[in-house]
């Protein structure tokens, strides 16, 4: 099942926090697919209100490039978080795509928040329905709940999967968010959390976020971590800092050799189904065999570069010739 945000691309998610008027503005000119203004963990309590008018004053703001523009509230166990939607979604909804909510346990927390967007933007005369709700998946309850958060609400575009508290959640024996813990020397300890996650955004057609990875200095633990994720068919990871998006970026595209190759199986299936190819349902592309089964596996690696805006090389085999 394909996103209900398929053509648009997560592969880089950048956390700038609200509270910083300059982040802000640098954040504007990032090769970031996607930008989350946060409310949450990265604002102090007593700065939160001041951040909110912040966060309304640059999404209505020129310099945004094509990204994805987000903001984190504050989850429902807080005073904030009703306000955090009202004065943002009242104040700059028609310049939100999404919102994040944390520490989702429950469906009804997904509800409660599309009640409450829905009730704002009829308010504030905007298109109801139009912002998406990114829930994150953060602790043993919420994995345990991922089919009915998944499916509590229409605007759910995403599953974001947030490590640290999930690692609390759970008691796991590390204080490194996203390293295996001291002990665990066989497999990955978080691939059934991983799974899970994935499992759930594709059977419910949603994107799959993978979480920060917080030794912003490392690029190339950065970079293992994230070609773990991306290997599993996540759709994209979380950055917390400029020097972690293009490694993200490259890593949750395909590459091109995969991406040309994907495109030429599309187009000789495409033809040796055809009449005018015979009408075929299996038939050799090169040495190997192409069917159904090819057809859906290069669906996935071509709807991927074309929403990061790839491109199929010059040269690349174009045939329709499949024998």
């Amino acid at each position: 099942m394909s996103s209900p945000e398929s053509g648009r691309s997560r592969r880089s998610v950048l956390a700038v926090p609200g509270s910083s008027a300059k982040m802000i503005e640098k954040a504007k000119g990032l090769p970031a697919d996607e930008i989350f203004l946060d409310l949450e963990d990265a604002v102090a309590p007593i700065a939160k209100a001041e951040a909110r008018g912040r966060i309304v004053d640059a999404l209505n703001s020129d310099g945004w490039g094509n990204q994805i523009k987000v903001v984190r509230v504050n989850d429902w166990t807080t005073p904030w978080t009703h306000l955090d939607v009202v004065d943002v979604v009242s104040g700059a909804g028609a310049n939100l795509d999404a919102v994040l909510l944390p520490k989702v346990e429950t469906a009804s927390h997904v509800q409660a928040l599309d009640l409450l967007l829905t009730q704002v933007e009829k308010n504030a005369g905007l298109e109801v329905g139009a912002i998406g709700i990114e829930p994150q998946i953060e602790s043993a309850t919420s994995l345990r709940n991922i089919d009915e958060i998944a499916t509590a609400s229409p605007r759910v575009q995403t599953l974001v999967f947030g490590p640290a508290d999930m690692m609390a959640s759970v008691n796991m024996r590390t204080l490194v968010v996203g390293e295996q813990p001291e002990g665990y020397d066989t497999g990955d300890a978080y691939h059934h959390i991983l799974m899970t996650i994935l499992l759930a955004a594709r059977t419910h057609g949603l994107q799959a976020i993978d979480g920060p990875y917080l030794q912003i200095r490392d690029v190339d633990a950065f970079r293992r971590a994230a070609g773990r994720t991306a290997g599993l068919g996540f759709d994209g990871k979380w950055v917390l800092h400029p020097t972690q998006i293009d490694a993200a970026n490259e890593i949750f595209s395909p590459r091109q050799a995969d991406f040309d190759k994907a495109e030429e199986i599309l187009e000789a299936y495409e033809y040796s189904t055809s009449d005018a190819g015979g009408a075929r349902g299996a038939v050799m592309l090169g040495d190997e065999m192409i069917d159904e089964a090819s057809r859906k596996m290069a669906l996935v690696v071509s709807a991927k570069g074309r929403a990061a805006g790839m491109t199929r090389s010059e040269g690349a085999n174009r045939t329709s010739g499949a024998q």
